[in-house]
């Protein structure tokens, strides 16, 4: 809940109403700090606004709570899957079916709903730190930014990227589906 909610509840004709301060200080001396959830993705898309930002939420949990199923905030945006293109309809369209088909590719095996095991998320999410707080007037003008940022980014994040993958799975394998880390 925010100090706003609290010091509404809390309010009473007859007591003194705590500001929204002192019941953020209250708070923080419990333990409980504002910051934001971990999101846990249910899809592996990455999104760029044109315009503005998402909004932000925040939570309130103890430090060391941060992967915590009850501190996640679940995120949706299309698909599910099974295979690497994650049965999202452009991914699974008769045409990339085909053009795989043609090209005898084998399409791996992929756990639904886990884009932390695919090295290319990790580059989006590069991506997006490259470009935060980049504002455009224009989607010729957020390509662009999209592009130049693309390239700039070293071999050597790819490289550690991929170097990290077995990491990865096996932080997964302990977890038991539980979050991780990654």
């Amino acid at each position: 809940r925010t100090s706003t909610d609290i010091q509404v509840s809390v309010m009473s004709p007859n007591k003194p109403v705590p500001s929204r301060r002192t019941i953020r200080r209250r708070l923080q001396v419990a333990g409980l700090h504002g910051r934001r959830p971990v999101k846990k993705p249910l899809s592996d898309e990455s999104k760029f606004n044109l315009f503005g930002i998402d909004g932000i939420q925040w939570i309130r949990r103890p430090i060391g709570s941060r992967y915590a199923p009850q501190y996640q905030c679940p995120t949706v945006k299309h698909g599910g899957g099974f295979v690497m293109q994650d049965n999202d309809p452009k991914h699974t369209s008769g045409h990339v079916a085909n053009w795989f088909r043609r090209r005898r590719v084998d399409l791996l095996e992929w756990p639904s709903q886990s884009p932390y095991f695919n090295p290319i998320e990790h580059m989006w999410e590069e991506l997006e730190r490259r470009l935060k707080g980049v504002r455009t007037s224009n989607a010729n003008q957020k390509f662009a930014q999209l592009e130049a940022a693309w390239k700039s980014i070293p071999m050597m994040v790819v490289q550690t990227l991929l170097d990290s993958m077995p990491r990865r799975c096996q932080a997964d394998n302990d977890a038991k589906g539980y979050p991780t880390k990654y």
